[in-house]
């Protein structure tokens, strides 16, 4: 069992909410959740403030783009008519293209609605996918089919991973950024 506390940091210009949530854990960390910073503390754990010190420059930074993500992303829009069974006919055909192209193989896809990730790839050959990526164009579909697939070759987002990216996704960056911005507009959307 945890509990929670809301408070909050003035770093710069920018009053920043934080809720600290205490868990059965071993170190504290920082994370954002849906656009809110949480300090993940040890059940005993009572002093925090050298954390969220040490850890300002990070805060802002998130935080600032954050609230720049969001600002963008009411400029995007989701498509709301995509189903779920037309998703899997697309995600299948973008597989079996990147299979063909890579000489990689997968064995399963599987379809469930994920929390904080687009998708993922197990050393199995198995392919996860969010559902609510139905929402998004098909560019940005075929991105994180990719970006998935190529954890095949290279498990770790290192030079070798993003070069591999890079080799069809030039843009990759840019590709990344829309992805945060989608990310904020579907959870908001959800909770509306």
């Amino acid at each position: 069992m945890w509990r929670t506390m809301e408070n909050q940091v003035r770093i710069s210009d920018s009053t920043i909410k934080y809720e600290i949530v205490h868990r059965n854990i071993k170190y504290p960390r920082l994370e954002f959740k849906n656009g809110k910073l949480l300090l993940v503390l040890p059940k005993d754990h009572t002093d925090f403030g050298d954390i969220i010190e040490k850890h300002k420059g990070w805060i802002f930074k998130r935080n600032s783009d954050i609230a720049a993500a969001l600002e963008k992303a009411q400029k995007r829009k989701l498509d709301l008519k995509r189903t779920d069974e037309e998703l899997k006919e697309l995600i299948s055909s973008i597989v079996e293209d990147i299979s063909s192209d890579l000489k990689i193989n997968i064995n399963d896809i599987y379809f469930r609605r994920m929390k904080s990730k687009w998708g993922s790839c197990s050393p199995d050959k198995n392919l996860t996918i969010n559902k609510l990526l139905k929402y998004l164009p098909r560019d940005l579909i075929e991105y994180v089919i990719f970006h998935e697939m190529i954890h095949l070759i290279e498990r770790k987002h290192n030079g070798h991973f993003w070069k591999i990216i890079a080799s069809k996704f030039d843009n990759y960056e840019e590709k990344e950024k829309e992805l945060f911005e989608y990310w904020f507009l579907i959870q908001k959307v959800m909770k509306s």
